[in-house]
């Protein structure tokens, strides 16, 4: 039986109390209602944007708890939210008076070192992935926060440390169980190429991903890290310097550049508190002698006020950033953008725009792209395109509610000065802090995939049932 520390009512969720007896009489995880004691806490999400009260919380323990969920909503006409980890910066994995399918007990990895493939169920964290993984040298292509959600993230691409060595995650997806609107379990891979196709980039407009299985890749548990801190007052000087080193950049290197003020965190050497700079990331995914040596020149670039770089345990570069976006500590509002290349336009407005970020912990991220990743057709997953080198990421995170407009409208201002520049095309949706997509927004996403995605929703969700998500209409 499950867990349920009160008796919900049918004012409360909107269902007839025979209905709920029903769904608890077989129901193995907990079913959390307002006024419960784990219910404020159950409905925290990353997020602090968010503070939204579903009618009920099913908190399944496993693949036939999630059917049972689906098909209440089904039969009851209700609105369903999924949550994994819970880092949709749009808010999509919580929802006022939805029913919302928490994964977040179904956490467990299962590695085959010998096959080289990681079994991941739904609800696990990056974290989680590469505590398994490293055990036996090996890594999925995940994130760069390791308390992210691992189906959040690859369903909606997957940029991390180690996409230009690898690929992005959802390109080393091979197969998914996958729980549809209609309560069918099935089996995205050889069986059904159509979905995990659709699922490799198209977030969860097809259903509720119960179990991924993955390609791992030898890593570690070693690897050369680098981190360069350069005062932010340098920063024209170090991005062009970065630029030119980035451009005939082997595989085995990814690298970032981050405008940001670094905060008071007992994480950090006490002289870099409150410090504005420009950090300088870089992982190599090799051996680390080799690492170290070819991470030397974003070492020099200027005169750094601190260089954290080393070898380091790929978990721990993995959780680098993890105590600076605390689970639900922030307010946060993203918007990305790909570029072809880094004119000196671009840079001359990450600078400016960096020197007047609204709030300390407002940030201009950017990541460089291509390698494996760039290699990947952009028929051969929903993700789309994979022309750009660069994107530019634009995240505003603040702590005071009284100041939301501001720290949105600057966003939004930044993006649209940035889309007018040559070069500008295409938006990443897990950087996204739109609830709703325009048809603009999700062309600019899709790009030719956008017609056969449609087809495949009307498949698999004709009705729209998964619908709080960076959704796609069923066409016919």
């Amino acid at each position: 039986m499950p867990v349920l520390l009160r008796t919900l009512t049918s004012e409360e969720t909107n269902l007839e109390d025979g209905v709920l007896d029903e769904l608890r009489a077989g129901f193995r995880g907990p079913l959390i209602g307002p006024g419960d004691d784990l219910y404020d806490q159950a409905c925290v999400v990353q997020n602090g944007m968010f503070h939204r009260r579903p009618a009920l919380i099913a908190r399944c323990s496993g693949t036939a708890d999630v059917v049972d969920a689906v098909r209440l909503a089904r039969d009851h006409d209700l609105l369903i939210a999924v949550r994994g980890g819970g880092h949709s910066v749009a808010g999509h994995s919580i929802h006022d008076g939805a029913l919302l399918i928490d994964l977040s007990a179904m956490r467990g990895v299962a590695v085959d070192p010998e096959r080289r493939i990681a079994r991941v169920q739904g609800g696990a964290t990056w974290a989680d992935v590469d505590r398994e993984t490293q055990l036996f040298g090996l890594a999925v292509p995940g994130g760069i926060v390791s308390s992210t959600g691992v189906g959040g993230l690859t369903l909606g691409g997957g940029i991390g440390w180690l996409h230009r060595a690898h690929g992005l995650a959802c390109d080393n997806l091979r197969s998914a169980e996958v729980v549809t609107a209609d309560g069918q379990v099935l089996r995205a891979g050889p069986e059904d190429p159509e979905l995990l196709w659709a699922l490799r980039g198209a977030g969860g407009n097809f259903g509720v991903v119960t179990s991924f299985e993955f390609d791992a890749h030898p890593l570690g548990p070693v690897v050369a890290n680098g981190a360069a801190m350069y005062p932010a007052a340098d920063a024209e000087q170090v991005l062009r310097s970065w630029r030119e080193w980035t451009s005939g950049l082997p595989d085995e290197i990814t690298t970032r550049a981050v405008l940001w003020t670094l905060p008071a965190s007992p994480a950090l050497p006490a002289e870099l508190h409150d410090q504005d700079v420009l950090i300088i990331g870089a992982v190599h995914a090799g051996r680390v002698d080799d690492g170290m040596a070819a991470l030397e020149p974003m070492r020099r670039f200027g005169t750094p006020l601190a260089d954290l770089s080393g070898p380091a345990p790929y978990t721990a570069v993995q959780q680098a950033f993890d105590p600076f976006f605390p689970k639900g500590g922030l307010l946060s509002y993203w918007k990305s953008l790909y570029f072809r290349e880094l004119d000196d336009a671009v840079l001359d407005l990450v600078v400016r725009r960096g020197r007047e970020r609204p709030h300390p912990l407002t940030m201009l991220h950017v990541p460089l792209l291509g390698g494996a990743a760039g290699r990947v057709p952009a028929a051969a997953t929903a993700f789309g395109d994979r022309d750009a080198d660069y994107m530019l990421s634009v995240d505003a995170n603040w702590t005071d509610a009284d100041d939301t407009a501001t720290a949105v409208q600057w966003v939004r201002d930044v993006l649209a000065e940035a889309e007018a520049m040559p070069g500008a095309a295409g938006t990443y949706l897990n950087f996204s802090g739109e609830a709703v997509l325009d048809p603009g927004a999700r062309a600019s996403a899709y790009g030719d995939n956008l017609e056969r995605l449609g087809h495949a929703k009307a498949r698999y969700d004709p009705r729209n049932r998964f619908r709080l998500n960076n959704n796609i209409p069923p066409l016919g």
